[in-house]
């Protein structure tokens, strides 16, 4: 089976047809499904989503893009819950940085201190990370090793492909592989992916965003993890089912699911 350890069935897209979107997913051999935690707007949502469906968990965090709405004590209500199995999407994101200098760093250290707050909080609480980072790999990297997030691990979910964050792996880190691994630009993620180790790979959507080819322009959803693990089947060299298996294998360990 496949275990689609990032999906935002929380997003308004899934809204008129979130049953159907399961039950496919389930047909096509992903049975787990996680709800990262992007924006606190969306919690409870997400909450009602995973105590409706036995399959469904669901995470705390805010995102980079997100951090106004970050609220310690908010996560406190909810990180006891038996469906939370980990704080994120967390992290550094540098993309979008706008202004003068002194505003692009004062927005630097913004997302720094949410960031470090919410690796805090996993430690705190034995919670593994769920890590987004965009432009930012060695930023977040030292983030992650001074506030030694090794102790829980987590997942790199969105980290460019960067050969700089590939030691994480001997951190207690896992590496998220979605649908861009079959863009024909992902030649940075095809060329590191065999650099991954095993043990440390798991399998993602990121939906509604990053569909993969031959669905691309589409909504992306849980079904779709089927087109990346065959992408790494291929570029492996090593059957799909064994990618199924070991990616499986990685996400229960991680997660602490059944």
């Amino acid at each position: 089976m496949i275990i689609d350890t990032h999906i935002h069935l929380d997003d308004e897209r899934y809204n008129e047809d979130l049953d159907a979107v399961l039950e496919r997913a389930r047909e096509g051999g992903v049975k787990r499904f996680i709800i990262p935690g992007a924006d606190v707007s969306t919690l409870e949502k997400a909450i009602v989503i995973a105590e409706r469906y036995a399959d469904v968990y669901f995470a705390i965090g805010v995102h980079p893009y997100d951090i106004e709405s970050f609220d310690i004590t908010y996560f406190e209500k909810y990180v006891g819950h038996e469906k939370c199995v980990a704080i994120g999407e967390c992290g550094l994101d540098y993309f979008r940085l706008e202004g003068s200098d002194a505003e692009k760093a004062q927005e630097k250290e913004a997302q720094a201190k949410v960031f470090a707050a919410q690796i805090e909080f996993a430690k705190k609480h034995k919670k593994p990370l769920i890590v987004h980072i965009r432009n930012a790999s060695h930023d977040a990297k030292m983030l992650l090793l001074e506030h030694n997030a090794g102790e829980v691990g987590g997942v790199l979910h969105c980290f460019n492909a960067d050969d700089e964050l590939l030691s994480l792996a001997d951190e207690n880190f896992y590496f998220g592989i979605g649908g861009v691994l079959t863009f024909k630009n992902a030649k940075k993620l095809v060329n590191i992916l065999p650099r991954i180790p095993k043990e440390k790979l798991l399998i993602e959507t990121d939906g509604p965003y990053l569909t993969p080819t031959p669905h691309r322009g589409e909504r992306n959803e849980p079904l779709y993890t089927t087109f990346v693990a065959q992408k790494m089947s291929e570029i492996l060299e090593i059957s799909r089912e064994e990618i199924e298996k070991l990616s499986t294998e990685n996400a229960l360990k991680l997660f602490h699911i059944s």
